[in-house]
């Protein structure tokens, strides 16, 4: 497979993704909600991760057993590094399992690794050979044309999301400045999703697709310090 074609399923499976994402939503909260962080109909870290298992596993369609528990590490370590990165970009934990069992660091634990290593293996084995045959299908010129436009449409997807992101963090900063020593962290973090909740209606959307999410109120002070 050439990179057209790895970026293709990158989008297909980063919108399989984002369709879960929202009927998870749905069923346990009872919400329709645009969960991610981008403005489109997509969530990254799942076409990511599709990608690199396809990438690393497929060597072991045949093996389920190594299939399974690769497909746990891969996707495991991408969450993880994921959490982390998006902790020390924004100072939030944008999802925390620390109350659940099994968990490492609250950004990933056993209750969402089993799943992983269910959907890896259908990825592997039944989904992508299905999806693949499709996409042989459709002419080259034309998938070429369809990549450039997804391309550039998720360049400014991201560059948008993200410059919104920037701006309600410093907007946020300003609120922890002004906010006191003896203020709790509850009452801070709660002047802030408020200021974005009215900011605009991706603050809003970024507040439901995140509703446990948690601003690191005291790792801010202590680097202000």
């Amino acid at each position: 497979m050439n990179i057209k074609i790895y970026f293709l399923l990158f989008i297909i499976y980063s919108f399989i993704g984002w369709i879960m994402e929202v009927i998870y939503t749905k069923f346990k909260d009872g919400n329709w909600v645009n969960r991610g962080f981008l403005l489109g109909t997509i969530c990254p870290i799942y076409g990511s991760g599709c990608v690199l298992m396809l990438l690393l596993l497929n060597r072991y369609k045949n093996d389920l057993f190594i299939l399974f528990f690769m497909a746990i590490v891969i996707c495991s370590i991408l969450e993880y590094l994921t959490s982390f990165i998006l902790e020390k970009l924004f100072n939030a934990r944008w999802w925390d399992y620390s109350d659940r069992k099994l968990n490492i660091n609250g950004r990933i634990c056993l209750e969402t690794m089993l799943p992983f290593g269910i959907l890896g293996c259908l990825l592997v084995k039944y989904i992508n050979p299905f999806v693949l045959g499709l996409l042989n299908k459709i002419p080259v010129k034309t998938s070429n044309a369809i990549a450039i436009i997804l391309l550039i449409l998720l360049i400014i997807d991201i560059v948008l999301s993200f410059s919104i992101i920037g701006k309600l963090k410093e907007s946020s900063e300003k609120i922890l400045k002004k906010a006191r020593k003896k203020d709790s962290t509850e009452e801070v973090s709660r002047k802030v999703r408020e200021y974005i909740l009215n900011y605009s209606k991706y603050g809003k959307r970024l507040i439901l697709s995140f509703p446990h999410a948690k601003i690191l109120i005291e790792k801010y002070r202590s680097k202000r310090k």
